[in-house]
């Protein structure tokens, strides 16, 4: 039974050879590993909630059963399916479980080798901007993943969950993705379109912080995208920028923008809303929440006010001291937009200023 693990045939090739010694069907389930064989579903299920401390009803043609341990630790069963059988069946379920802890081992042994490799392709891409797109698509498919096609990336920083789990959900929510955990964060690349990315962001939001990129259509701009969720994770994270205003075209351009010429978009902020984000700074004032509340406000001088609980009168003066140091007057529709468009470069970029 050994040999047939080694040789790579699974638990039903082990329940096979028991079943001919036995003389009558035998089952053997290990629910971490799942089951490709339908009959054995229900023996899985009764494992599977025994394991987890109920006591399930045990199916009837149950006649006897073998736990499969290790290190103290429950993993499975071997089940005999029918009274009768050869008069040594015992010895063989035995013989099965010690089988079926090697097909344990075997298949740990290849997920934590195949998880490394996972790791290490996505710190690559991370980090290095010399990979050829071709050898990107080629190492992509060895782990189960096409990229050929472009990807949108993702990045998670789990709250209270493991990152294991993060990892789990979102094999669960698209098999074909690139997941694996890299430091504290949870990196993946997802074939699909953005909407069907943003699903699986939106399932993750429940137990993390998720920023994700556009979509990327090319095996080389794979390193931008991964770059681009960082940035949006980074934002998310220190409450720059309201959850809803995050994936706007604006936003997303801005974020492709920084993830390529991040010179540009700082540049941008200082020609704009650099000088009041620091006048406030020295002197504890509100100059730019001001600014993005009237802006928000639809450029109503009395929405502002109640929004800001100020005087009609006080956010004039202080929209006159944003046009006296920025040199853009927020009263008109040109000026009025470049400090719009810097509001939000400030936003993303924030995390990276000096404190």
């Amino acid at each position: 039974m050994v040999g047939a693990v080694l040789a790579g045939d699974g638990l039903e090739r082990i329940a096979e050879i028991a079943s001919r010694h036995a003389r009558v069907p035998v089952a053997v389930i290990v629910p971490r590993l799942g089951t490709r064989v339908e009959a054995w579903q229900r023996y899985e299920r009764y494992v599977a909630s025994r394991l987890a401390g109920a006591r399930p009803e045990r199916p009837a043609e149950i006649a006897a059963e073998v736990p499969i341990v290790s290190g103290g630790q429950e993993l499975g069963a071997v089940l005999l399916l029918a009274q009768g059988g050869a008069p040594d069946a015992g010895e063989y379920l035995h013989v099965a479980a010690v089988a079926a802890l090697t097909e344990v081992a075997v298949a740990e042994a290849r997920d934590e080798t195949e998880q490394s490799l996972r790791g290490s392709f996505l710190e690559e891409l991370r980090t290095r901007d010399d990979i050829d797109p071709h050898d990107v698509v080629r190492r992509a498919r060895r782990l189960g993943c096409d990229l050929a096609g472009g990807a949108v990336a993702l990045v998670a920083e789990p709250r209270e969950r493991a990152p294991g789990r993060l990892v789990a959900v979102i094999g669960a929510e698209r098999p074909d993705a690139l997941a694996q955990v890299v430091g504290e964060r949870v990196y993946a690349l997802i074939p699909a379109t953005a909407e069907e990315a943003r699903a699986v962001a939106t399932r993750l939001g429940r137990q993390a912080t998720v920023g994700i990129s556009s979509r990327y259509s090319s095996p080389g701009e794979l390193r931008r995208a991964l770059e681009e969720a960082e940035l949006v994770l980074e934002v998310s994270v220190a409450g720059q920028a309201p959850g809803d205003e995050i994936g706007d075209t604006t936003y997303r351009l801005l974020f492709r923008v920084l993830a390529s010429h991040p010179e540009e978009v700082r540049s941008f902020y200082e020609d704009t809303v650099a000088p009041v984000v620091r006048y406030d700074a020295q002197y504890s004032s509100d100059l730019l929440g001001t600014l993005s509340s009237y802006l928000e406000s639809n450029c109503n001088m009395n929405a502002t006010a109640q929004a800001i609980y100020a005087h009609r009168h006080t956010v004039s003066y202080r929209l006159d001291r944003v046009r006296e140091l920025t040199g853009l007057d927020p009263l008109t529709s040109e000026d009025r937009e470049r400090l719009g468009l810097g509001l939000k470069a400030y936003r993303i970029i924030a995390p990276t200023l000096p404190r």
